[in-house]
């Protein structure tokens, strides 16, 4: 792995917006202004101070910034981030709770720590000719991972997770991450490859999350299927067919039931 190709820096949130990142995590930091966007369907403002979160970037849409926003993006690719993240069960926690708010409020100490971790990372960045380049940048991202994961474990008063249930996790979301759910949206497909009971299933994502194993594959079903409503090259009939529905008609009493409007609506 080329590393210096996996990770950048930006200044603009509008930049990111865009299918090509979708295979890379955003962590922003607003350093002024504030800026209003749509992550996974649901509006969000980033404000003076904040720190955003965001594991696929193509989520973001509808920005909307103000004239005095002003922010700082380290961007870098999911097998970059895996390489540096520390052996802690505590990030499947922070990636759950991100998926549904990727915002956290820091204080002046938390932020003043931010700022540090992201001018040391692009500092290191540059250091290309250093022997031990890899190593060193590996490191200085270790560093702002374990202050992101104190960050939110602070802002959300974290507990401590059992390996066991972190890797049932992991594997779930990874599971759900493959759109499995285009074909199988029943808790219990999942728990039999997981080699659990859908009970079980259930309570390990309550506990971790706060929301069942059903939430969640609702949850990505929809943000799927808004996404591809968005798009009017794409007929309800073929949507409905992509996520295997047994007709148009019991897809639309779908959407209406998760979205609070028909698939026509949405689509206006």
């Amino acid at each position: 792995m080329e590393i210096c190709k996996e990770i950048f820096f930006t200044s603009s949130l509008e930049d990111l917006a865009d299918s090509r990142f979708k295979e890379h995590i955003i962590h922003a930091l607003c350093l002024g202004g504030s800026c209003r966007f749509m992550f996974n369907g649901e509006y969000f403002e980033l404000q003076d101070g904040d720190l955003m979160i965001v594991r696929r970037c193509d989520l973001i849409g509808d920005v909307c910034q103000s004239s005095d926003f002003q922010v700082k993006n380290f961007v870098a690719t999911y097998s970059f981030v895996e390489l540096c993240t520390p052996r802690s069960n505590y990030g499947i926690k922070g990636q759950l709770s991100l998926f549904i708010n990727p915002i956290m409020k820091l204080n002046d100490e938390q932020r003043f720590v931010c700022e540090r971790d992201f001018r040391w990372i692009e500092y290191r960045l540059n250091q290309t000719n250093h022997k031990f380049y890899n190593e060193l940048l590996s490191n200085a991202v270790q560093a702002a991972i374990l202050d992101f994961f104190d960050f939110h474990s602070s802002i959300n008063n974290g507990n401590e997770i059992s390996t066991q249930n972190a890797q049932l996790m992991n594997r779930f979301f990874a599971l759900l991450e493959s759109k499995s759910y285009r074909q199988y949206r029943e808790v219990s497909y999942y728990a039999d490859i997981l080699c659990v009971t859908p009970k079980y299933l259930s309570e390990v994502s309550k506990k971790i999350s706060g929301f069942t194993a059903n939430y969640w594959i609702t949850r990505f079903t929809i943000q799927d299927i808004a996404q591809l409503l968005r798009d009017k090259t794409i007929s309800f009939v073929q949507i409905s067919d992509i996520f295997n529905f047994s007709s148009p008609t019991y897809f639309g009493r779908y959407v209406q039931r998760n979205l609070g409007v028909n698939p026509s609506q949405y689509r206006e």
